[in-house]
């Protein structure tokens, strides 16, 4: 009987990439996923470190789980990831039942660890990576591990993330990945060539390709030549079966002119740019050692709009970091209204054992201002979007249908659903249609919006083909009720 593996996620997209590849590996050692920890003769845990709710979120499940292991001593359990990499003590002590740590680096291990700690019954540690290990190692790492790919995974069956590197070099005061995920370090572009055209012929039509600071990304051929983003996405763009290409995440000072310019000119490249800002006032990012000013961000957006135009454009955010002022938050405040963003993530700092902030500054400002600067700048960001989705109406814009909106999943008539869908420039759009929809590309006229949705209906079935898939409903368009979102 195979074995069954249950693994459980938190955190960013290289996370969700991550437990993809586990699941992909074990999968070829006869494992068969299943989405109850108790029924799982393997249970994971991909963990995070960014914020401390989500380090909290996995402790208890642990916890949870210390009497399911004493009555079951021969499964496994595992703490994979950022937060392994970083608390490895404390993992121990606070849940001595675990039987595997593996850090971020180690991933490609696991099928030997989970072997060696049913035969010995013995904690298994691998936590060797350093910012001293060498790029061979590392680019061997990739060639031998990113291909394991699992569809069943990923968001969408027609959605993927694929990692063009690995790292971070920038040492923001606020920030553990440099600790837990190591330097920069990208990947060979013909490896990653191969792995796109590998997900295209899974059925994939939307990649994203991912990195700490993705516009980093830099490749030295060995001939002289040095291979930037702008010439990766010029070499995947032309993989048959791939319609969209997407990128994340963007450092300020790293946005160029020939990446902007490819963004511009290659078709399949979504005029889409995510570029945390994290504060707008120029105190508060030299502490947090941004490496850029308010003057320069602003510099940026002007020129991302001027070279790619109508490219949508979104930020981060963090509140309440030590130090911030009332007139720092201010500043923060005018950025956001000034920068028509299309929507930011916003964040109240949270100090994170292993980063400088958390070894030179104080905590000094209170959870209860964090709390009403983190509500106020939301509040801000909201009125933002509203004017941003609110220029849409009575456009068509092109939708590549995700699936049923929740809304959606909570009615089971036949016929036409609400579905959900994001557009070439990420925003999130609802109409009604067909689930079998889901998966394929369509024009939507957008009739109405709020802050965080565009609602529309259908374009007709002669305009975008629909009459292929052998319905004859959707030969006419589908009117939608204006939802709450």
């Amino acid at each position: 009987m195979p074995q069954k593996l249950y693994i459980e996620t938190v955190g960013c997209q290289m996370n969700v990439l991550d437990s993809e590849l586990v699941v992909g590996s074990l999968r070829r050692q006869g494992f068969e996923l299943t989405h109850e920890a108790e029924a799982a003769d393997v249970i994971l845990f991909n963990t995070c470190s960014v914020r401390q709710h989500a380090e909290d979120k996995i402790y208890s499940s642990l916890g949870r789980l210390r009497g399911h292991k004493k009555r079951h001593p021969d499964k496994i359990i595992g703490v994979l990831g950022c937060m392994a990499q970083k608390d490895q003590e404390l993992i121990r002590r606070r849940a001595p039942h675990v039987d595997i740590i593996c850090g971020t680096g180690q991933l490609a291990r696991l099928p030997q660890l989970i072997d060696d700690a049913k035969a010995t019954g013995k904690l298994q540690l691998a936590l060797s990576l350093d910012r001293t290990e060498s790029r061979h190692d590392v680019e061997r790492s990739f060639e031998s591990y990113d291909p394991m790919r699992d569809p069943s995974m990923r968001p969408t069956p027609f959605q993927a993330f694929v990692r063009v590197m690995i790292g971070c070099d920038k040492f923001c005061t606020y920030c553990i990945v440099p600790s837990v995920r190591g330097p920069e370090q990208s990947r060979h572009p013909e490896h990653i060539a191969r792995e796109v055209a590998q997900l295209a012929g899974e059925g994939c039509k939307e990649i994203t390709l991912l990195g700490q600071t993705v516009n980093s990304y830099k490749y030295d051929l060995g001939d002289g030549r040095r291979f930037r983003l702008s010439d990766l996405l010029t070499r995947i763009h032309d993989t048959s079966g791939i319609e969209r290409i997407k990128f994340i995440t963007n450092f300020p000072k790293d946005m160029t002119d020939d990446l902007l310019e490819a963004v511009r000119d290659l078709p399949k490249v979504c005029p889409y740019l995510h570029v945390p800002a994290q504060s707008g006032c120029n105190d508060v990012l030299r502490s947090m050692k941004r490496l850029y000013t308010v003057e320069f961000y602003k510099d940026m957006l002007a020129r991302s709009r001027e070279i790619v135009p109508d490219v949508a454009i979104s930020s981060d955010f963090i509140v309440g970091f030590s130090g911030e002022t009332e007139e720092s938050f201010e500043k923060t405040c005018d950025l956001v209204r000034e920068s028509a963003f299309k929507n930011s993530f916003i964040f109240k700092y949270s100090p994170r054992p292993g980063t400088k902030g958390h070894d030179l500054f104080a905590d000094d400002v209170p959870e209860e201002t964090k709390k009403r600067r983190n509500n106020d700048l939301l509040a801000i960001q909201t009125a933002v979007s509203l004017q941003d989705h609110l220029r849409f109406i009575g456009r068509r814009v092109e939708v590549l249908v995700e699936g049923l909106s929740k809304f959606g999943e909570r009615t089971s008539h036949s016929g036409p659903r609400q579905l959900t869908g994001r557009t070439r420039t990420d925003h999130i759009a609802v109409f009604d249609g067909n689930p079998r929809l889901i998966g394929q590309t369509f024009e939507v006229e957008v009739t109405e919006a709020s802050p965080f949705t565009l609602f529309g209906t259908v374009v007709s079935g002669e305009q975008v083909g629909l009459d292929n898939l052998g319905e004859t409903w959707d030969k006419q368009r589908i009117a939608l009720p204006l939802l709450a979102h």
